[in-house]
């Protein structure tokens, strides 16, 4: 049984890593890496949330710094805005601009085809 239970925790690593490196190999032909993508995935849903720093890092399951610099890298694209919430003035929202919409919009099927191809068992 542990064997089994080892077995199945190293292949979940390995299917992990192939695609995360598959990810970041076709992302960057649109200018992103897959947590910029997981970022802009998150914010891009139609519901109008502006989601807190700290909700998007446990969202994307990022450290606060590494989400910190992963959205410095969007906003400096021009891909995200930060602002303060206006409901808790210790809060910083992140919200998607029009760009980083389309750079998303323009981005989702690659990331789609990549997960289908990495993580769809051989038929």
């Amino acid at each position: 049984m542990l064997d089994e239970l080892a077995y199945e925790w190293r292949d979940l690593l390995s299917r992990h890593a192939r695609t995360t490196v598959a990810l970041d190999e076709a992302l960057a032909a649109h200018g992103l890496g897959m947590s910029e993508f997981e970022v802009l995935d998150r914010l891009a849903c139609e519901c109008g949330e502006r989601p807190r720093m700290q909700e998007l890092a446990a969202a994307v399951h990022l450290s606060q710094s590494a989400l910190s610099r992963t959205v410095g890298r969007l906003e400096k694209d021009g891909l995200v805005s930060r602002a303060m919430c206006p409901e808790d003035r210790r809060g910083v929202a992140v919200c998607l601009t029009a760009e980083g919409r389309e750079r998303y919009e323009a981005a989702r099927p690659t990331h789609r085809r990549v997960l289908a191809q990495t993580l769809t068992p051989p038929s």
